[in-house]
């Protein structure tokens, strides 16, 4: 039992329960619990030996009076409240049986993750999201494929954007300008003629492109952020425009720590499995993976040896999702 004045430390599992719309459910919290009358994702306090899974289930079922049948693993991130320290395993829930319904006289609505904060709360009869439901609601806007470069020559820039077309017509959003063999000399201009021919393709589409942090700091801007190198997490980047995005390519917890330190939207983390460009090296695996995203608090993209056919594996183990170089791209326009 904690002493007078000593804040708790809790445990919990929060369900993202996404139904085929894309829509998210929330619940109020009931009087007599700090925060009431303020939204949130329902879940509730591990009981000793449930995994983040079993606990989920279980309060699903007791607040709700659904029966989880698929749900993965996802973010977890620690929020403190002036009471307690809160310890949030979000986990995605795809699949149900049964109507959620107030069990414990709670209210329910379903909102749209991608409307903004304000937009959201204003359709919620001026109530407030919890602030620890505030990061999962923007992280659910994050796509979870990610393609990186590809381009590799000014010859090879239309075979490219075709690829890039053929993508956004399969739901592709989040691409990457990342060449580090691009010539130099005279054609070293033709790649920021490319970067603007790749936001040509993606803007009227809504899609995003991020510059790699290699190439130079006036693009970051001009296209949709910048995806910051593991040498690059040492200082927060600047000059950036309201809303630009930042990701950050890691490879160990303690580079993590230094993506989610500076803001971050996502990481991507990896090798997972073997690449045909690296043989032989080091890889993570799923198990490795999985131990180092967790606690992580922020999405985290897996990365290496991988292709959308791997997208389920990779929730599985607590990725947000797949990213790749080539692999993400279809093959063929």
């Amino acid at each position: 039992m904690a002493n007078e004045g000593e804040v708790k430390y809790l445990e919990v599992a929060a369900g993202v329960i996404i139904d085929a719309r894309g829509r998210v459910l929330l619940g109020d919290r009931p009087e007599g619990k700090p925060y009431a009358g303020w939204w949130e994702l329902p879940g509730g306090k591990l009981e000793p030996g449930e995994t983040a899974l079993q606990a989920l289930a279980r309060e699903l079922d007791e607040e709700l009076g659904i029966r989880v049948t698929e749900a993965t693993p996802w973010v977890t991130h620690i929020h403190a409240y002036t009471h307690a320290t809160v310890r949030l395993a979000f986990c995605r829930v795809t699949a149900w049986e049964g109507e959620p319904i107030g069990r414990e006289g709670q209210r329910l609505t379903w909102v749209d993750p991608c409307m903004p904060i304000d937009a959201l709360e204003a359709g919620l009869g001026g109530g407030q999201l919890l602030p620890a439901t505030l990061p999962p609601i923007a992280w659910l806007q994050v796509p979870r494929r990610y393609a990186i470069g590809g381009i590799g020559s000014p010859q090879g820039l239309p075979a490219y954007l075709a690829r890039v077309r053929a993508a956004l017509d399969q739901g592709a959003c989040l691409f990457q300008l990342r060449e580090p063999d691009w010539p130099d000399g005279p054609e070293a201009d033709s790649l920021h003629a490319a970067l603007r021919a790749l936001l040509a393709e993606t803007r009227p589409r809504g899609a995003r492109v991020l510059v790699n942090s290699r190439h130079p700091a006036s693009w970051w801007a001009e296209a949709d952020g910048v995806h910051l190198r593991s040498t690059d997490l040492g200082t927060a980047p600047t000059s950036l425009p309201e809303g630009a995005w930042i990701g950050a390519s890691t490879h160990t917890a303690g580079e993590l720590a230094r993506a989610k330190a500076l803001g971050a939207h996502f990481a991507v983390l990896g090798p997972v499995l073997p690449t045909a460009s690296h043989p032989g090296a080091p890889v993570l695996g799923w198990s490795g993976f999985a131990a180092l995203v967790d606690g992580a608090g922020l999405p985290v993209f897996a990365l290496g040896g991988l292709s959308m056919d791997e997208l389920p594996m990779a929730a599985l183990h607590a990725a947000h999702g797949v990213a790749g170089v080539r692999s993400i791209l279809p093959r063929q326009a």
